[in-house]
């Protein structure tokens, strides 16, 4: 018997221990979140299907087979509808009304410390789901990384986790998400790592894993041990043929820059046509459903034209039609309110470009060109990384379907050869260029993360106090003389009757009008104000005080209850800047060192 309690003590020491090392609390986590994520993604496919097989009456997979046909008024009503659901259900639900995907995860981990919302990422995956049943061009995986995300930012808000544990548990829900996708478990844990969390330091790297082997392990368990493509034989003729994988790789390239910039075309089109918000992913669906009349590839995820392309079953011509006609699909589906990723689009568009290089590199080396799925499957590749940004873990993903090394190989080479043309002529990629759009800067991390928590408000609260030195708009020049003589800031804020600003006066804008005598009986303060000074408002964050004292030179800035009212309130220095940053900083910091 005491032998059984000194047992049991040791196991209860053991677990006490556990929970309080962070590197296997990681793990555990990572195990959770990894089965969550990974279920969550499995009922998001079935989600799909069922809607395919209740609209279409197959699935949209099989829409490539263009011998099968359905009836051109579902093809061009059920997106339309579908569209129509969408469109409804962002405007009511989603903030901001729009759609979200992996930017926002990317921006979540780098900006919000991995915060991220369990309702938004549901309701969006709801989108996403109705956008890809429904025939949309758009992908399923970018929302599946979204939905284990947000799963993941749940759970680590709920244990009131740090921000270096969030991001982590951030990754592992994308880990999961991407291996349940294409039983894909290296492939996941290394997108998640490299496009999330960016960085593979084995704390965080550790529980990545196991999150992604738990989701790919939960997707054999309910789809079963298949690759997410049906691949033939396809085997690479001579090493003699590389040097045409590079030029597949500056074709992809290209491919890449017109489909990406072709969406962010249409993004910049659609606030321009005078229809509801919530109607324009209908008119998008109908559109796209008349094209599939014709070309029924370009619908969904276009599985099923990849697997028909890799087996060499279309001509060049209808490839090149195909390809041109999924960019334009997806742009419009993306730009005018669809919920969707790019990812499957970027691989049809890679499979056509490839198969059809493939197709004229047989026709001028015969001897040397292997089979058209080779070139197929390098183009793949080739375009998704350049439009992801993810050079490793796509030809991960390539080498864990295929199973083959030297395939592989020509897959690497185009993959360098395209993101590297890409990153130069267009940028890092489809995800940073979005953020860059919102006016988001990675390259700031953690310091922008911090810059974005503190108010100005709080320094009018919490600053030195120096008060803002104000006079009416009719004060005499000899007054203003004197205030600004005895001013310790140099600077006057200059306020209307009611309160708002009306501009500010300092030595450097008056120059010699201030000391001259003939003036002081015709002037007043109102002539001597420079009229638009910079200015913040109370709701404006470090980051966008640091911006404007840097781009105006000026250390006072005047700041404004609310755009609106424009309500005078005080000013704010940049020492008071500085030291509420330095504050914020040493507290995280302090923070996360105690958790």
């Amino acid at each position: 018997m005491p032998q059984s309690r000194l047992t049991y003590g040791h196991i209860q020491s053991a677990f006490r221990k556990a929970i309080r090392n962070e590197h296997l609390l990681l793990v555990g986590l990572g195990l959770v979140v990894g089965c969550v994520a990974g279920a969550a993604v499995i009922v998001f496919r079935e989600a799909i299907e069922l809607i395919e097989l209740s609209t279409f009456g197959i699935t949209t997979n099989m829409l490539a087979r263009y011998e099968l046909t359905v009836a051109s008024w579902k093809l061009i009503l059920i997106p339309a509808a579908g569209g129509l659901i969408v469109g409804l259900v962002t405007w009511k639900l989603m903030p901001g009304g729009q759609a979200q995907g992996v930017a926002d995860v990317v921006e979540a981990s780098a900006m919000r410390a991995g915060q991220m919302s369990s309702r938004v990422g549901i309701v969006s995956a709801f989108c996403s789901a109705v956008s890809v049943g429904a025939g949309a061009s758009v992908g399923r995986e970018g929302p599946a990384v979204h939905l284990g995300a947000s799963l993941a930012g749940w759970i680590a808000r709920r244990l009131h986790l740090s921000r270096s544990l969030s991001r982590t548990l951030l990754g592992c829900g994308v880990a999961a998400a991407v291996s349940a996708s294409f039983n894909a478990p290296i492939a996941g844990a290394l997108f998640a790592t490299e496009v999330v969390v960016g960085q593979y330091a084995l704390k965080t790297f550790a529980p990545i894993v196991v999150a992604s082997v738990a989701g790919t392990a939960l997707s054999h368990i309910h789809f079963g041990e298949v690759s997410a493509f049906l691949l033939g034989d396809n085997y690479i003729a001579s090493f003699w043929e590389f040097p045409a994988f590079i030029g597949l790789g500056v074709v992809a390239a290209v491919a890449a820059i017109v489909l990406m910039q072709s969406i962010f075309w249409a993004q910049d089109m659609s606030p321009k046509v005078k229809l509801p918000i919530w109607a324009k992913p209908a008119v998008a669906g109908a559109i796209v459903g008349v094209i599939a009349i014709w070309l029924p590839q370009v619908m969904s995820v276009g599985y099923g034209f990849v697997e028909w392309a890799i087996l060499g079953q279309f001509e060049v011509k209808l490839l090149i039609a195909i390809g041109i006609a999924k960019v334009f699909a997806t742009a419009l589906c993306l730009g005018f309110g669809f919920s969707g990723g790019v990812f499957s689009p970027a691989l049809v568009l890679g499979a056509a470009v490839g198969s059809s290089y493939g197709l004229i590199a047989a026709d001028v080396f015969p001897a040397l060109a292997s089979g058209v799925g080779v070139y197929t499957v390098v183009g793949m590749g080739a375009v998704a990384a350049a439009v992801l940004g993810a050079p490793i873990s796509t030809t991960l993903i390539i080498f864990e379907i295929t199973g083959d090394y030297k395939l592989s190989l020509a897959v690497m080479l185009a993959i360098v050869v395209s993101t590297e043309l890409t990153h130069h002529l267009f940028g890092a990629s489809f995800f940073a260029e979005t953020l860059r759009r919102r006016n988001v800067d990675l390259r700031d991390g953690f310091e922008a993360e911090v810059l974005d928590t503190i108010k100005v408000r709080h320094i009018l609260d919490h600053g030195t106090n120096v008060a803002a030195e104000t006079i009416s708009m009719e004060t005499p020049i000899t007054e203003v003389r004197e205030k600004l003589s005895a001013s310790t800031t140099g600077e006057l804020f200059v306020v209307q009757p009611t309160g708002e600003l009306y501009g500010t006066i300092t030595l450097q804008d008056c120059g010699a009008t201030l000391f001259d005598n003939e003036c002081s009986d015709l002037l007043r303060a109102a002539d001597l104000a420079r009229l638009h000074p910079p200015i913040l408002n109370e709701g404006d964050n470090l980051g966008a005080a640091m911006r404007i004292m840097r781009e105006s030179g000026e250390d006072h800035i005047a700041v404004l209850r609310d755009p609106h009212t424009k309500v005078f309130t005080g000013c704010v220095h940049h020492r008071d800047v500085m030291t509420a940053y330095n504050r914020a900083l040493l507290k995280v910091r302090h923070d996360e060192h105690n958790q």
